[in-house]
């Protein structure tokens, strides 16, 4: 591995390189600060199990890695258009919720264009020298080992995959989460029965992609979720400015004990599903009922209770809420959109018992995404791991520029990026001129 090991001290490294840290590195590319980012997947990938055709990013186009704080950035999707001779068409396209699988080469594109980025290494171990510095160990594909030092890190490692304990997927070819769906499609559409668990945009998107595909295929289709419905995803306008930089300051200030109640609340902000998605999904529906009904089945309202193996296929025992009834299914491949989690990765080890956890096993954030620490002068930023400290705008595309900013703009000790103080018409809190009466 071509690195720096022994020869500096880094300024920041970044571990995972998702689209959050690519943008920290896309915009530290106008900064003096000298920076590695390590991920051990191969290339960049976003969501490849997900990147079906005719499927679209949900925020718009302007969520890339710079525009937000930096439209004047080489690294803009603008600009990555006009490089690829694509501006026209996009000009002509009029849509602000461009292709998913453009986003996903427009990152490539990024990524291509960073000498930052290393791909295939892995971080497998971090902890502190008597300099107060980070020591962080890489293992190449080849199994090499190189270490580094860096001031500051930010970890960037995104979500995993979330199947609950009861529905263990080990050894059962024909169960598998929703983020394997493309490289599993073709099971699905060579067997007799699918089932599709959840109710989220990836279930919405699954069951779409494979109503779409029924007549060539004639497999009996089911989806379920525990939902109340098959609700479309908040997105008015007002409604969407939860997804500013106002709100999540708005959002920290809270009382630990009132964030998880408010996140319970505000899960159609970002967990339901889009107005044109369950559009199609009616549209396709209504006209397949066109001289009799299609072998499909919708149904909220019922959990999913267990998975057992049965006979060829597996037997669904499904429990529906209001009616307080069980039933069975049996079907030959169970598609699990069960969402994501975050986690603490393993290479944290050796630095864990420097950082303060929560009654959770959280790492406590500050409002600067700083990850507390009981002592030392070199910081760990944490990027899209702060959805219980400040609030729905974690994971939003929209906001990673501005989380980026707001990191550079520490780790320079100085204003590379400007903040603006106010992004939205509304208020979200009391203004400091308001008395407050007790009650």
């Amino acid at each position: 591995m071509d690195g720096l090991a022994g020869k500096q001290i880094l300024d920041v490294i970044g571990i995972g390189i998702g689209p959050f840290n690519l943008s920290i590195a896309a915009l530290l590319e106008k900064t003096g600060l000298n920076s590695m980012f390590f991920d051990k997947k191969s290339g960049f990938q976003w969501h490849p199990g997900m990147l079906m055709e005719g499927t679209s990013l949900q925020v718009p186009f302007m969520a890339d890695a710079v525009t937000m704080v930096d439209p004047t950035s080489s690294f803009s999707f603008l600009n990555y258009l006009h490089e690829n001779n694509r501006l026209y068409q996009f000009y002509f396209y009029e849509n602000f919720h461009i292709p998913r699988i453009e986003y996903n080469d427009y990152c490539q594109w990024v990524a291509g264009e960073l000498p930052s980025l290393q791909f295939g290494a892995e971080v497998v171990d971090v902890s502190v020298t008597e300099e107060d510095n980070y020591r962080v160990t890489v293992a190449d594909e080849s199994g090499k080992f190189e270490t580094y030092e860096t001031k500051h890190i930010v970890m960037g490692i995104g979500t995993e995959p979330y199947v609950p304990e009861k529905f263990c997927i080990e050894d059962r070819d024909g169960v598998f989460h929703s983020s394997a769906y493309m490289e599993r499609r073709q099971e699905a559409l060579e067997t007799k029965s699918v089932a599709v668990i959840g109710s989220g945009q990836s279930a919405a998107e699954i069951f779409y992609d494979l109503l779409s595909r029924q007549p060539e295929h004639a497999y009996r289709l089911s989806w379920y979720t525990r939902s109340p419905g098959f609700y479309p995803m908040e997105y008015s306008k007002l409604g969407l400015e939860h997804f500013t930089p106002d709100y999540t300051k708005y959002f920290y200030q809270l009382p630990k004990w009132k964030k998880s109640d408010v996140l319970e609340k505000q899960s159609l902000l970002y967990k339901g599903i889009s107005f044109e998605t369950i559009s199609d999904i009616y549209d396709l529906l209504y006209e397949r009922s066109i001289g009799g009904c299609p072998d499909v089945h919708l149904q909220p309202l019922t959990e999913l209770d267990s998975v057992e193996e049965w006979s060829d296929g597996y037997r669904l025992l499904l429990h529906q809420h209001e009616q307080e009834k069980k039933m069975e299914q049996t079907v030959d491949i169970v598609i699990l959109a069960t969402g994501y989690r975050q986690y603490v990765p393993d290479f944290l080890k050796g630095v864990e018992h420097l950082l303060e956890w929560d009654g959770a096993g959280r790492l406590v954030i500050q409002e600067n995404y700083e990850a507390k620490a009981k002592t030392g002068r070199s910081r760990l930023f944490i990027q899209n791991g702060e959805l219980h400290t400040h609030g729905v705008g974690a994971p939003d595309l929209g906001l990673g520029a501005f989380r980026s900013a707001c990191i550079i703009n520490q780790i320079a000790d100085e204003e590379i990026y400007q903040i603006h103080e106010q992004n939205a018409f509304q208020k979200f809190g009391a203004s400091k001129n308001t008395v407050t009466v007790e009650s």
